[in-house]
């Protein structure tokens, strides 16, 4: 009966103790699995914020060069409109300073025979700004007599701060040499002049 007993106790035991170690194996296995699966899981969303990172970082460097790229770009636009802005000022300033009183007695009267040879005097006026009017009125008057003979007139124009302009009476054409036109010309020429040196620095600076 002892032997029995005994026996009945050792296979409890050992039926125990395999059921103690299968259970402990299917817990182990499971942890195992779950942790893969979370390991799994967690390196999914490192490399997806990794990726996401990534792409941020070449979206703000993108635009932090467009934007600094940009600035360059309005930095030169607003220099080159400065230096054209103060060029055209410095024409138009030196302009109306060449045109004084001992030029333009020489000029106009030198003009003035040229455009009478193909059109009649007559029909031929000469318009200078009032100040200038008054300062060369007898001079001219004399250089011109001839043709004023003819029906040439000299007059004044309160548009004209320098120079003259010569046309028909009828304003259908006339030629424009005061100094806001010749300034424009000057003007014209230089600017794209300008842009172009200012361009040629920028290519030579990125170098």
């Amino acid at each position: 009966m002892d032997v029995q007993l005994q026996e009945l106790i050792d296979k409890i035991k050992k039926d125990g103790v395999a059921t103690a170690e299968s259970k402990a194996a299917t817990i182990i296995a499971d942890a195992e699995k779950k942790a893969a699966t979370i390991i799994a899981d967690a390196e999914t969303k490192a490399a997806g914020l990794v990726k996401t990172a990534k792409a941020e970082t070449e979206r703000l460097e993108k635009a932090s060069i467009d934007a600094i790229s940009q600035a360059g770009r309005n930095l030169l636009i607003s220099f080159r409109d400065g230096i054209t802005t103060e060029l055209s000022a410095l024409i138009k300033a030196e302009t109306a300073k060449a045109y004084n009183a001992d030029m333009l007695k020489t000029v106009i009267p030198e003009t003035i025979k040229k455009w009478v040879e193909k059109n009649d005097a007559e029909s031929v006026s000469v318009l200078l700004s009032e100040k200038d009017l008054a300062t060369l009125e007898s001079g001219l008057q004399s250089a011109l007599k001839a043709e004023i003979a003819k029906g040439l007139e000299v007059k004044s124009d309160a548009s004209l701060s320098a120079g003259f302009r010569i046309g028909v009476k009828d304003g259908s054409a006339y030629y424009d040499f005061s100094s806001e036109a010749v300034a424009e010309l000057f003007s014209a020429y230089l600017n794209p002049r300008t842009a172009q040196i200012l361009k040629s620095a920028v290519s030579e600076g990125n170098k």
